[in-house]
């Protein structure tokens, strides 16, 4: 069985992973992130501007790509000019996105004790009220039995 060839490019970068034992799963990802790139790029990687990367970065956010993917696509592209190309000066060019927190919902005492006065069966409201007893306790760092836990 004959190996695809690969670009010189793609090797270094592959042997630059390797001295510094990035496990299989890592050098996929950012073998197919820069792979990403160029295919945006229309041509090789190294041969990218510093508007290139601003232009790939605003791509990805208007199609829609989630910051995770973002965020991995600049490590992988920081790799390849800082270390394969040794072109420290573009991967400056890119930023981590923030990933927006979402704020859990919390019901106030009052749409609580509403909740429960809605439960259809008494049964079920009891065990409701049962379990929001046994809550301080918990907040205050003991078990539903009052053990310390450690």
């Amino acid at each position: 069985m004959s190996e695809k060839p690969i670009s010189p490019l793609r090797a270094r970068m592959i042997e630059d992973m390797t001295v510094r034992n990035f496990v299989e799963k890592t050098k996929n990802d950012y073998i197919r992130h820069v792979k990403t790139f160029a295919a945006f790029l229309g041509r090789s990687p190294h041969l990218a501007t510093p508007e290139d990367l601003r232009s790939f970065q605003v791509h990805q956010t208007e199609t829609g790509v989630r910051p995770p993917t973002i965020n991995g696509s600049v490590a992988a592209l920081r790799f390849f000019f800082t270390i394969t190309l040794g072109r420290p000066d573009m991967s400056r060019q890119l930023t981590f996105v923030r990933e927006p927190r979402k704020i859990p919902v919390i019901l106030s005492p009052e749409e609580v004790t509403r909740l429960i006065e809605l439960a259809p069966w008494a049964e079920v409201q009891g065990h409701v009220r049962c379990r929001l007893r046994r809550w301080p306790a918990r907040i205050r760092g003991r078990g539903a039995e009052g053990h310390r836990h450690r």
